[in-house]
Protein backbone atom coordinates (compact mmCIF):
# COMPACT_ATOMS: atom_id res chain seq x y z
CA UNK A 1 0.00 0.00 0.00
CA UNK A 2 2.92 2.60 0.59
CA UNK A 3 4.55 1.51 -2.45
CA UNK A 4 1.12 2.59 -4.26
CA UNK A 5 1.09 6.04 -2.24
CA UNK A 6 4.70 6.75 -3.58
CA UNK A 7 4.54 5.71 -7.09
CA UNK A 8 0.94 7.81 -6.55
CA UNK A 9 2.32 11.00 -5.13
CA UNK A 10 -1.34 11.47 -3.59
CA UNK A 11 -4.45 9.23 -3.34
CA UNK A 12 -7.61 8.21 -1.65
CA UNK A 13 -8.70 5.28 0.40
CA UNK A 14 -11.04 4.63 -2.57
CA UNK A 15 -8.22 4.71 -5.46
CA UNK A 16 -6.20 2.64 -3.25
CA UNK A 17 -8.92 0.12 -2.68
CA UNK A 18 -9.26 0.51 -7.00
CA UNK A 19 -5.56 -0.51 -7.88
CA UNK A 20 -4.98 -2.91 -4.38
CA UNK A 21 -8.17 -4.86 -5.46
CA UNK A 22 -10.06 -4.57 -1.60
CA UNK A 23 -12.22 -3.00 0.39
CA UNK A 24 -12.03 0.56 1.46
CA UNK A 25 -12.61 0.02 4.75
CA UNK A 26 -9.50 -2.77 4.16
CA UNK A 27 -7.64 0.37 2.67
CA UNK A 28 -8.31 2.61 5.59
CA UNK A 29 -7.65 0.62 8.32
CA UNK A 30 -3.74 0.35 7.06
CA UNK A 31 -4.14 4.07 6.62
CA UNK A 32 -4.77 4.74 9.79
CA UNK A 33 -2.11 2.59 10.98
CA UNK A 34 0.69 3.82 8.55
CA UNK A 35 -0.54 7.43 10.09
CA UNK A 36 -0.30 6.74 13.42
CA UNK A 37 3.35 5.72 12.69
CA UNK A 38 4.02 9.00 10.73
CA UNK A 39 4.46 7.06 7.52
CA UNK A 40 1.73 8.67 5.81
CA UNK A 41 -0.26 12.18 6.03
CA UNK A 42 -3.58 13.61 4.39
CA UNK A 43 -5.20 16.35 3.51
CA UNK A 44 -8.99 16.88 2.79
CA UNK A 45 -9.92 17.41 -0.63
CA UNK A 46 -12.71 20.14 -0.95
CA UNK A 47 -14.66 21.66 -3.83
CA UNK A 48 -15.88 18.58 -4.73
CA UNK A 49 -19.78 17.33 -4.50
CA UNK A 50 -20.14 15.64 -0.84
CA UNK A 51 -18.01 15.39 1.74
CA UNK A 52 -14.15 15.75 1.46
CA UNK A 53 -12.20 12.98 0.38
CA UNK A 54 -9.03 12.29 2.71
CA UNK A 55 -6.10 12.45 -0.06
CA UNK A 56 -2.81 10.40 1.16
CA UNK A 57 0.69 10.87 0.52
CA UNK A 58 3.91 9.61 1.69
CA UNK A 59 6.34 11.58 4.53
CA UNK A 60 9.80 11.68 4.69
CA UNK A 61 9.92 9.04 7.31
CA UNK A 62 9.12 6.27 4.17
CA UNK A 63 12.60 7.32 2.10
CA UNK A 64 14.81 4.64 3.93
CA UNK A 65 12.19 2.10 3.90
CA UNK A 66 12.91 2.09 -0.12
CA UNK A 67 16.49 2.92 -0.30
CA UNK A 68 18.48 0.37 -0.73
CA UNK A 69 22.18 0.85 1.77
CA UNK A 70 24.76 2.70 -0.06
CA UNK A 71 28.23 2.43 1.76
CA UNK A 72 29.81 4.25 -0.62
CA UNK A 73 27.89 7.03 1.01
CA UNK A 74 28.17 8.39 4.26
CA UNK A 75 26.95 11.96 5.48
CA UNK A 76 29.25 12.14 8.57
CA UNK A 77 32.39 12.00 5.83
CA UNK A 78 31.00 14.31 3.65
CA UNK A 79 31.11 16.77 6.29
CA UNK A 80 34.42 15.90 7.55
CA UNK A 81 35.34 16.75 4.05
CA UNK A 82 33.25 19.88 3.48
CA UNK A 83 35.07 21.32 6.64
CA UNK A 84 38.25 20.59 5.16
CA UNK A 85 37.92 21.57 1.39
CA UNK A 86 34.52 22.44 -0.11
CA UNK A 87 35.27 21.86 -3.44
CA UNK A 88 36.55 18.43 -2.78
CA UNK A 89 33.20 17.59 -2.02
CA UNK A 90 31.96 18.48 -5.31
CA UNK A 91 34.60 16.60 -6.43
CA UNK A 92 33.55 13.37 -4.68
CA UNK A 93 30.23 13.18 -6.39
CA UNK A 94 31.70 13.53 -9.65
CA UNK A 95 33.55 11.18 -8.93
CA UNK A 96 31.10 9.18 -7.93
CA UNK A 97 29.02 9.96 -11.46
CA UNK A 98 31.17 9.15 -13.56
CA UNK A 99 31.81 5.43 -11.91
CA UNK A 100 28.07 5.21 -12.02
CA UNK A 101 27.70 6.43 -15.75
CA UNK A 102 30.20 3.72 -16.53
CA UNK A 103 28.80 0.92 -14.85
CA UNK A 104 25.10 1.68 -16.20
CA UNK A 105 26.90 2.27 -19.67
CA UNK A 106 28.28 -1.53 -19.85
CA UNK A 107 25.42 -3.00 -18.75
CA UNK A 108 22.77 -0.92 -21.80
CA UNK A 109 25.50 -0.65 -24.72
CA UNK A 110 23.99 -1.51 -27.65
CA UNK A 111 20.70 -0.68 -26.90
CA UNK A 112 18.10 1.34 -28.68
CA UNK A 113 17.24 4.73 -27.81
CA UNK A 114 13.64 4.10 -26.65
CA UNK A 115 14.83 0.89 -25.09
CA UNK A 116 17.45 2.44 -23.32
CA UNK A 117 14.83 4.58 -21.79
CA UNK A 118 12.96 1.54 -20.50
CA UNK A 119 15.93 -0.36 -19.21
CA UNK A 120 17.62 2.68 -17.82
CA UNK A 121 14.37 3.59 -15.69
CA UNK A 122 13.80 -0.63 -14.51
CA UNK A 123 17.60 -0.62 -13.63
CA UNK A 124 17.30 3.22 -11.33
CA UNK A 125 14.15 0.93 -9.61
CA UNK A 126 16.78 -1.60 -8.86
CA UNK A 127 18.10 0.56 -7.01
CA UNK A 128 15.97 2.17 -4.53
CA UNK A 129 14.42 4.74 -6.49
CA UNK A 130 10.75 3.22 -7.26
CA UNK A 131 11.06 4.44 -10.55
CA UNK A 132 8.72 4.29 -13.12
CA UNK A 133 8.31 5.51 -16.94
CA UNK A 134 5.10 6.26 -18.96
CA UNK A 135 5.36 7.29 -22.74
CA UNK A 136 3.97 11.13 -23.17
CA UNK A 137 4.04 11.64 -26.52
CA UNK A 138 6.08 10.25 -29.81
CA UNK A 139 9.77 10.10 -29.05
CA UNK A 140 9.31 12.17 -25.63
CA UNK A 141 8.81 9.83 -22.23
CA UNK A 142 8.80 10.79 -18.11
CA UNK A 143 11.01 9.33 -15.89
CA UNK A 144 9.69 8.99 -11.91
CA UNK A 145 11.84 8.33 -9.23
CA UNK A 146 9.21 8.45 -6.64
CA UNK A 147 11.68 7.18 -3.48
CA UNK A 148 15.30 8.62 -3.05
CA UNK A 149 18.01 5.73 -2.48
CA UNK A 150 20.41 8.14 -1.05
CA UNK A 151 17.62 10.73 0.55
CA UNK A 152 19.84 11.76 3.80
CA UNK A 153 22.87 12.64 1.31
CA UNK A 154 20.96 14.63 -0.97
CA UNK A 155 18.32 16.63 1.21
CA UNK A 156 21.89 17.87 2.25
CA UNK A 157 24.36 17.52 -0.65
CA UNK A 158 22.49 19.59 -3.83
CA UNK A 159 25.41 17.66 -5.81
CA UNK A 160 23.57 14.29 -5.68
CA UNK A 161 20.85 15.66 -7.53
CA UNK A 162 22.83 17.48 -10.08
CA UNK A 163 24.86 14.63 -10.77
CA UNK A 164 21.21 12.22 -11.31
CA UNK A 165 20.34 15.05 -13.80
CA UNK A 166 24.03 14.21 -15.53
CA UNK A 167 23.64 10.86 -15.28
CA UNK A 168 20.71 10.65 -17.51
CA UNK A 169 21.65 13.28 -20.20
CA UNK A 170 25.18 11.07 -19.86
CA UNK A 171 23.39 7.58 -20.56
CA UNK A 172 20.81 8.91 -23.24
CA UNK A 173 23.24 10.44 -25.55
CA UNK A 174 21.61 12.75 -28.08
CA UNK A 175 18.49 13.11 -26.21
CA UNK A 176 16.99 16.80 -24.52
CA UNK A 177 16.78 15.63 -21.08
CA UNK A 178 14.93 18.04 -18.30
CA UNK A 179 14.25 18.06 -14.46
CA UNK A 180 10.74 18.56 -14.17
CA UNK A 181 10.14 18.43 -10.50
CA UNK A 182 12.37 17.70 -7.30
CA UNK A 183 12.33 15.77 -4.26
CA UNK A 184 14.42 18.18 -2.03
CA UNK A 185 12.26 20.90 -3.20
CA UNK A 186 9.30 19.30 -1.92
CA UNK A 187 7.70 17.56 -4.66
CA UNK A 188 6.23 13.77 -4.50
CA UNK A 189 8.94 12.47 -6.70
CA UNK A 190 12.11 13.33 -9.04
CA UNK A 191 10.68 13.52 -12.67
CA UNK A 192 12.62 13.98 -15.72
CA UNK A 193 10.81 14.84 -19.09
CA UNK A 194 13.05 12.84 -21.66
CA UNK A 195 12.91 13.48 -25.41
CA UNK A 196 14.32 11.65 -27.65
CA UNK A 197 16.04 12.88 -31.25
CA UNK A 198 13.85 12.48 -34.22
Amino acid sequence: MLTEVKRRGEATADDLATALETSSSAVRQHLSALRAAGFVAARQERGQPGRPADRYHATELTESLFAVPDGSLSIELLGHIEEEDPELVTRVFERRRRRLVAEADAQLAGTPLEERVERLTALLDTQGYLADCEQIGEGHFRINLNSCAIWSVASRYHQACNGELEFLRELIPGATVERVSLKTAGAHSCAYDVTLPS
